[in-house]
């Protein structure tokens, strides 16, 4: 053979190569429409058949929702949905779980024939198992072609378990992440939570012992310490991606944990969702409210929440009597700005007319008394102002009735608000009452003296901690299971059955929910000296 028909041979294998992966890479496409979404490759609707007659499609009918996005399956009330990563389906039968040698997931089963392709596609259709038995009622039939089947077979196939960025067989590493606007003192005080944290947790780490021989006893048997990576951005928002790019490259983690920002977090989410990075409960007054993203879970909606709860208390003063005008002032390059244009959308659903007034960065109290005397008789007036703000209102204007407030940025009962305003301000409140949750956030602070953590912001101090214990329950309950998508489903399922809920009455996250927390109270200061607050109402969930 000549040099050059090998070297045009070499050619032709490199361009059938890359031909075989594009094909593979397509095929995965497909795959994962089929299974996360439920559209096929014509973009038309999947279709199945439950029972007879019980026809479902589109997205009820994909994969996702009862197997999960990781493949790994799922408890249903009393029912065990079994994992369909590929590792999981293709495995040999074996006597009993403890020689399956895989990661150790609820509902794995040693005790079958391995799935084929073909039988795993008469699964898919017929819901007839690789022993030839029916498989449960739940399991739908789907209308799938061969073509369309053999694209979600090999995307089951990659869904299989495999090594992961930050898990060493010793080490988990966690970052948390710092943006240049996000308030010093809370930042202070969530990395010393963080610390201590990860600290404590590490003295009671055991030393590396022989892998278990009983999946059961597996349970609650990980020895891995946690290593904590403070990642600090600086600069404008515009280079926080590639900040955040360059420092994983550098220090591979497994999730992001807290985390403190200020008004701007979205190029942080941004780049969590493009690197499939969990990014768990980050400290956010202004989260960012995107359905379709999946690895940025958040305690509360934050400011936000609080501009649904005062939508929903106009709206029925509204019912009863008709408001004359909304007044709203906020500072600009605050979070404030953000939650008012939240609110005057609502509102002008509703009807309402609403002003919108904006206080500048380095406005004095005189220019913010100016702002106030816009405010009419009979005019409803919304405050979106931090405490420093708070304390230097002075005397309301003259025939107000009617205030709104954010608690959370204008310190909750703690509030500097002039005796003056206490009678006629409402406060949006999305946590428990401080009665309430006195028992709840007992423990987390008891845990601080105990630590010698100085309290500098407590509600932030003490979500990290929830945030931590969350964590640690999900991780010992995943064993040696370390998939990002897995680590947000054990999360969900924790929070279900928590008891501990910190500063919220009930923390829960649906498939698709990215905010625990739903709702809040408006609440009013009461008390001979109005140092306390009694809700106006129950808890709302707007």
């Amino acid at each position: 053979m000549t040099r050059g028909a090998a070297a045009w041979l070499l050619r032709l294998g490199a361009l059938g190569a890359a031909l075989g992966w594009l094909a593979a890479a397509h095929a995965a496409d497909v795959g994962e429409a089929i299974y996360r979404r439920g559209i096929l490759p014509s973009g038309e609707r999947l279709q199945a058949e439950r029972e007879p007659g019980m026809h479902i499609e589109d997205t009820t009918a994909a994969c996702i929702n009862c197997h999960r996005r990781s493949g790994l399956g799922m408890k249903e009330g009393r029912r065990t949905i079994p994992p369909v990563a590929g590792s999981y389906l293709f495995h040999p039968r074996a006597v009993n779980a403890d020689e399956l040698d895989l990661p150790f997931v609820e509902g794995m089963r040693a005790d079958r024939d391995p799935y084929t392709e073909e039988t795993l596609a008469r699964a898919i259709r017929t819901g007839i198992g690789a022993d030839g038995k029916p498989l449960s009622y739940l399991m739908p039939h789907f209308q799938l072609d061969d073509p369309e089947m053999a694209a979600l077979i090999a995307y089951l196939k990659q869904l299989s378990p495999g090594a992961v960025p930050g898990v060493t067989r010793s080490v988990l590493h966690f970052a948390t992440i710092l943006t240049p606007d996000a308030d010093p003192v809370t930042s202070k005080g969530v990395i010393e939570v963080l610390t201590k944290f990860f600290a404590d947790k590490d003295r009671y780490t055991r030393a590396e012992s022989p892998r278990l021989h009983s999946s059961r006893r597996m349970m609650f048997k990980v020895n891995r310490r946690w290593e904590l990576h403070v990642w600090r951005l600086t600069g404008a928002p515009e280079g926080w991606e590639a900040q955040l790019r360059a420092k994983l490259a550098a220090e591979p983690v497994y999730a992001v944990i807290s985390g403190v920002g200020g008004r701007t977090w979205a190029p942080v989410q941004r780049f969590c969702e493009a690197e499939e990075l969990p990014c768990l409960f980050p400290n956010q007054d202004l989260p960012v409210d995107r359905e379709s993203d999946f690895d940025s879970l958040y305690l509360s909606k934050g400011v936000l929440l609080e501009a649904e709860l005062i939508a929903h208390e106009l709206r029925a003063r509204q019912d009863k009597t008709a408001l004359h005008r909304v007044v709203q002032i906020y500072r600009a390059g605050d979070v404030g700005k953000d939650a008012a244009a939240a609110l005057h959308a609502a509102l002008r659903d509703a009807g309402m007319s609403v002003l919108d007034k904006s206080l500048a960065v380095a406005a004095s109290r005189h220019e913010l008394a100016g702002l106030l005397g816009m405010a009419a008789p009979g005019d409803v007036l919304v405050l979106w102002l931090r405490t420093k703000d708070i304390a230097e209102l002075g005397s309301p204007p003259a025939g107000l009735r009617v205030v709104y407030m954010s608690g959370r940025m204008g310190g909750l009962e703690h509030a500097p608000l002039p005796a003056a305003w206490r009678d006629i301000t409402h406060l949006a409140y999305p946590f428990d009452l401080p009665d309430h949750r006195r028992v709840q956030v007992d423990y987390p602070l008891g845990w601080f003296r105990m630590e010698q953590i100085p309290v500098v912001a407590e509600q932030a101090q003490a979500d990290t901690y929830l945030v931590c214990a969350i964590l640690s329950e999900a991780i010992n309950h995943m064993v040696d299971t370390f998939v990002r998508d897995y680590l947000i489903e054990r999360i969900e399922e924790a929070l279900e059955h928590r008891i501990i809920t910190g500063y919220y009455p009930r923390l829960a996250l649906a498939p698709g929910q990215r905010f625990a927390s739903k709702g809040g109270f408006v609440v009013h200061f009461a008390g001979p000296t109005g140092a306390r607050v009694v809700a106006d109402g129950g808890w709302i969930v707007p």
